[in-house]
């Protein structure tokens, strides 16, 4: 039935964005509409940047976060951090896994992810 998808967030400042999901995060930029569209790529994710208001969908009172699976979560925060990342409860077990929560500069709320197996 479905063959794909991404995950849509919606942005305040394209410019800004396409620097902290691409310089910071170090994820690749796929695709770049001006300041339409943009897209990076995460493994097995979409991520597509579209400026807020417009033709944007408005929420429903749901929430969402993006995780990001990672190898060594210690790596991970330390490398952010030095690219301007705050990581304000640093980083957590969780069951089977380690979580530490971060933001974009527009807050949407992100999380690294490693599985402690």
């Amino acid at each position: 039935m479905f063959t794909g998808g991404n995950l849509t967030i919606m942005v305040s400042d394209m410019d800004r964005s396409v620097r902290f999901y691409t310089e910071t995060l170090g994820l690749p930029l796929k695709f770049r509409a001006g300041n339409e569209w943009a897209e990076v790529e995460a493994p097995d994710v979409a991520i597509g940047l579209h400026p807020a208001g417009g033709h944007a969908p408005t929420g429903g009172g749901g929430g969402m976060s993006l995780g990001l699976q990672v190898s060594d979560m210690e790596s991970a925060i330390e490398t952010l951090k030095s690219r301007g990342v705050a990581f304000p409860q640093g980083w957590r077990d969780s069951g089977d896994l380690r979580l530490a929560n971060f933001a974009d500069p527009d807050g949407t709320q992100l999380y690294l992810f490693q599985s402690k197996h």
